[in-house]
């Protein structure tokens, strides 16, 4: 994940932060954390400022370090990926927490837990503290919501992306409140608690079962993959917009439901409709000897896609780059097109050849001359842009 994808998706979990401050959990906590820092008004705002600082920062550290956790875990996560039993037991999970926050059940934090996280302590560390356990004491809300993220985290297993995803995260969290804080006066100006918080908590399950479907969809055939989450999008569309009957006293609550609501149903037609209108794919062979002959015997070079369904860059490549006209038909003239599925490690026939070609995960693409010889310098380790992928293949040619 890189460039605007990743800015996109840092700025779409923000926001998921931002709205995690409006769950019944959380928005009551908000007269206590204003009043907290409201205390320390008289001295000036800079001192303010100082203890909302380390407020943050205790929020960050604590969820940054699980983000890192999660990605640095992500070789075994993959490998648990790669058994369908693991990925529905993962989208059950998720959909148990989804059902959570619909208020079908309630999760309900051991006494002493909650009393620890409740503690005041004065002083910096005070503030420091408050931000730590801050998670602890929202966990019945935002819990679901971490977990199915961290889930996420550890798949793609980047350190960086999964720090920078719960930075970001506690940024959009704790902002709100920080600001707040300063700001205390307004306090006033917030909308009370009430009914349309159970909205808010809806909106967060319906996240959780599109993360449930993003697990999922690898045990689906490829066509319907796509239209899945298109189901849920168009289902989290309708209901949140109309079907759901949860008020407000503000009158800007109804104006919310409807412009979420077709943000949903926009994504859930792109997806629906991009998998009706993509064109027709790169044909692979599955690899082989005799289809590595053929190669040889018609001095054909070869590109060896090294594959997973539960790889996220590898399902890119093949729903964006090896969708491309201009690929799909340079392949099927010039060159051998050969796949190496490794969502099951099972068959162990394709160690020796991971060894041979030094693969260290997926994706992998390999590039073979017409000699059988590799450009190492051609090698693609993770998703390229079409554009950039028919460069490497004029070049090979």
């Amino acid at each position: 994940m890189h460039g605007w994808a990743l800015l996109w998706t840092l700025l779409g979990i923000f926001a998921g932060g931002l709205a995690l401050n409006l769950t019944p959990c959380i928005y009551p906590l908000i007269p206590i954390t204003v009043s907290y820092f409201g205390g320390r008004s008289g001295r000036g705002k800079g001192d303010v400022v100082r203890h909302g600082v380390c407020y943050i920062g205790g929020l960050v550290l604590t969820n940054s370090l699980l983000g890192v956790f999660a990605a640095l875990t992500g070789n075994l996560m993959g490998a648990m990926l790669q058994n369908p039993l693991v990925l529905a037991g993962i989208a059950g999970v998720l959909i148990i927490f989804a059902s959570s926050l619909f208020g079908i059940w309630e999760i309900k934090l051991p006494f002493w837990l909650t009393q620890a996280a409740s503690k005041s302590y004065t002083g910096f560390f005070g503030s420091f503290f408050m931000g730590i356990t801050l998670g602890v004491v929202a966990a019945p809300c935002i819990g679901p919501f971490i977990i199915g993220l961290l889930t996420w985290v550890a798949s793609l297993g980047d350190p960086l992306i999964g720090f920078g995803v719960f930075f970001t995260l506690s940024l959009g969290l704790g902002f709100p409140l920080f600001l707040l804080a300063l700001f205390s006066g307004q306090l006033n100006k917030l909308p009370s608690s009430g009914e349309w918080m159970l909205w808010v908590r809806r909106l967060m399950s319906w996240i959780l079962l599109g993360m449930a479907a993003y697990f999922i969809r690898s045990l689906l055939a490829p066509g319907f993959q796509n239209y899945l989450l298109a189901a849920i999008a168009i289902g989290a569309g309708l209901h949140l917009g109309w079907f759901d009957r949860t008020q407000a006293l503000f009158r800007a609550f109804t104006w919310i439901k409807v412009m979420v609501g077709v943000v949903w149903l926009v994504l859930g037609i792109y997806w629906g409709g991009s998998e009706l209108l993509k064109g027709p794919g790169v044909k692979w062979h599955p690899y082989s000897e005799t289809v590595m002959m053929a190669a040889a015997n018609h001095k054909k070079p070869v590109i060896i896609d090294f594959y997973a369904n539960w790889c996220a860059p590898c399902r890119k490549l093949d729903e964006v780059t090896f969708h491309h006209p201009d690929i799909v038909k340079l392949s099927q003239k010039d060159f051998m097109m050969v796949k190496v599925d490794l969502t099951q490690k099972s068959d162990r026939s394709y160690d020796e050849l991971l060894h041979q070609f030094n693969v260290k995960g997926v994706p992998t693409v390999v590039f073979l001359d017409p000699n059988g010889q590799e450009k190492k310098e051609l090698r693609v380790i993770d998703y390229i842009k079409p554009d950039d992928f028919l460069n490497l293949m004029a070049t090979l040619r």
